[in-house]
């Protein structure tokens, strides 16, 4: 009867995404992690862009609860707000990508 109830509960964001600063050229990682697996339509954006798994995206799940997402080799221009989305649960943290030098 417990699982059936817990089964019924809309999932919640357990932690969501931490604001991350990185240097130019290093990754950056953001882990949201909800209350139960099954959540549905998950979605990743940057400063309101969709991200696709690719060779510097890359999206990942865990258990069905933990969902991760890692930018690759970020440039200055990658700076900005991430968000992850599922159904109606949302998370959003700043990405700040510092530059070396003067000119990045």
């Amino acid at each position: 009867l417990l699982l059936l109830c817990y089964a019924e509960e809309a999932a919640v964001i357990v932690s969501g995404l931490k604001n991350t600063d990185v240097f130019v050229g290093e990754s950056a990682t953001f882990t949201c992690e909800v209350s139960h697996p099954g959540v549905k339509n998950v979605q990743w954006w940057l400063d309101g862009s969709p991200l696709h798994n690719n060779f510097v995206t890359e999206i990942s799940e865990q258990d069905g609860m933990i969902h991760t997402l890692t930018l690759n080799d970020v440039a200055c221009h990658d700076s900005g707000t991430v968000t992850f989305r599922a159904g109606s649960l949302i998370s959003s943290a700043k990405l700040l990508v510092k530059g070396i030098s003067l000119l990045e």
